[in-house]
C-alpha cells in the first residue's frame, strides 16, 4: 500500500499514525448487541433486529416489491446498486429469506460474467456484497472481486499529491478527495477487514481518514463536500447525504474495531464530532435534515440522508459507542423516513422524496438537484434504517 509521507503526520499532530489504534481490554461491560456466548453470532444478530417486528416486515416488503419491478441484470455495477445490494445482505441476515439472497447473487454473477471494471471509488461497493457471500462460502468469483478492488485501494488509485485516494480516479483528470468516498471504498475495507481479520484493510480506511478529516471536517464537526475539486463550489455549507455516509460508514468501522478488542482514537474523535453536529440540525418535527444541513428551509428535506444516519447512529449505539442521546435521534429519523415510504397503486411500499446524485457544487447547484422516488441507493438507505433501528426504543 502507498505510505503516508511523514508531513502529514507532523501536520495532524500525530507523529504515527497507526499508534492511534490500540488494542485495548474488551472488558466486561456489556452493549446492547452482545449475546451469551454460546448464542451463534448469526443468530445473535437476527434477534437483535426483531425479525418478527413491523419495521423488517416493511424493509422486507420494500425490498421485494423493488426484486419484482427491477431484474437483476439491469442494476448496473456502481453505487447506486451497490449500495441496494447491501442492505439487501443485511435483511436477509435478519430474515434468512433467499429471495434476496438470489437477487443480489445474480446481480453480482450477472457482472462477473459480462465484466466490470474498478476505475473510481464509486465502482468499490459492489464488493461489499461479494463480501457477504464470502462469508457464506469460499468462491473464487467472489473473491477475485475483493481482491481487484483492494488492488485498487491499494496500489492503482490515483491519489492527490498529499496521499489521499481520489473519488473520481481514473474517470478525470483533477485529483479531489470527496465525502462520499468514506463509505464507498470504506465499507469494503471494514467488511473485508472484519471477514477475513486482515488488519491491513482496516489500517487503510484509518489513514485515509487521517488524511480526510482535517481537510473536509469543520468546527462544528460536519464535512464538506470536497477538496481540491474544480468550479465553484461552496465550502462552507453541509451536503446531507455526504455527511450521512460517514456517519454510516465510521459507525461500522469502530463497530468492527471494539470486536477485535481495538480502539482508533483519530477516528472515533472525527465520528462523534460529526454525530454531535449532524443532532443540532436535526428537524424536531419531521425528525429529517435539510439537503443543504445548514440551510434549513431553503430547499427542501430529503429522505436517503436521514436514513443513512438513522442506521449509522442507532448501529453505534448497539454497540456502547453512542448513547440514549444518539438513539432518540436515530429514532426521530426513521419515524420520518416512515412517513416518506408510500404505497404504490397495488398497496405496496415506495420510497419517495429521494435526491439525484449529487457532484460538488455551490448552493445554488445542489438547489437544482431533483428528487424522485424508488431509486436504488434511496431505497438500500431506508431498509438500512428500518432493519438497524428496529427492536430499540420498544
Amino acid at each position: 500500500m502507498n505510505r503516508i509521507p511523514n508531513w502529514i503526520f507532523r501536520v495532524l499532530g500525530i507523529s504515527l499514525l497507526m499508534g492511534a489504534v490500540q488494542c485495548t481490554s474488551t472488558g466486561t461491560s456489556s452493549y446492547y448487541d452482545q449475546c451469551d456466548a454460546d448464542v451463534p453470532a448469526s443468530e445473535c444478530y437476527a434477534t437483535r433486529r426483531a425479525p418478527e417486528s413491523e419495521q423488517v416486515a416493511l424493509a422486507t416488503d420494500i425490498a421485494l416489491r423493488w426484486i419484482e419491478e427491477h431484474p437483476a441484470e439491469e442494476q448496473i455495477w456502481d453505487w447506486g446498486p451497490g449500495v441496494l445490494m447491501f442492505a439487501l445482505t443485511e435483511l436477509h441476515r435478519v430474515t434468512g429469506d433467499d429471495r434476496l439472497r438470489d437477487y443480489y447473487s445474480d446481480w453480482l454473477d450477472y457482472h462477473i460474467q459480462e465484466g466490470y471494471d474498478i476505475v473510481w471509488s464509486d465502482s468499490c461497493p459492489p464488493a461489499i456484497t461479494a463480501v457477504s457471500l464470502l462469508s457464506e462460502a469460499s468462491s473464487d468469483a467472489y473473491q477475485r472481486v475483493v481482491d481487484d478492488v483492494l488492488q485498487y485501494l491499494r496500489v492503482d488509485a490515483p491519489r492527490t499529491d498529499y496521499g489521499g485516494i481520489s473519488h473520481t480516479g481514473f474517470l478525470g483528470n483533477a485529483r479531489s478527495i470527496w465525502v462520499d468516498s468514506v463509505f464507498m471504498f470504506g465499507m469494503v475495507l471494514t467488511r473485508w477487514g472484519e471477514l477475513s481479520g486482515d488488519a491491513s484493510a482496516l489500517d487503510l480506511l484509518s489513514e485515509q481518514m487521517a488524511i480526510f478529516a482535517p481537510r473536509l471536517q469543520h468546527e462544528n464537526g460536519l464535512m464538506q463536500h470536497a477538496d481540491g475539486w474544480p468550479g465553484d463550489v461552496d465550502t462552507d455549507i453541509y451536503w446531507n447525504r455526504g455527511n450521512s455516509w460517514v456517519t454510516a460508514s465510521l459507525s461500522d468501522y469502530l463497530r468492527v474495531r471494539l470486536l477485535r478488542g481495538e480502539s482508533d482514537a483519530v477516528v472515533e474523535k472525527v465520528f462523534r464530532e460529526q454525530v454531535s453536529g449532524a443532532l443540532a440540525l436535526q428537524d424536531s418535527e419531521t425528525g429529517l435534515w435539510w439537503t443543504i444541513m445548514n440551510r434549513p428551509g431553503e430547499i427542501y428535506q430529503e429522505t436517503s440522508g436521514p436514513a443513512l444516519f438513522a442506521y449509522g447512529m442507532a448501529r453505534a449505539y448497539r454497540y456502547g459507542i453512542l448513547g440514549e442521546r444518539e438513539l432518540a435521534a436515530a429514532l426521530l429519523a426513521v419515524a420520518g423516513v416512515k412517513k416518506r415510504i408510500q404505497p404504490d397503486e397495488q398497496g405496496r411500499p415506495v420510497v419517495t422524496g429521494i435526491s439525484f446524485g449529487t457532484d460538488p457544487t455551490n448552493f445554488e447547484g445542489y438547489a437544482q438537484v431533483e428528487q424522485s422516488d424508488d431509486v436504488n441507493y434511496g431505497v438500500g438507505a431506508a431498509i438500512l434504517a428500518l432493519i438497524e433501528t428496529s427492536g430499540l426504543g420498544d
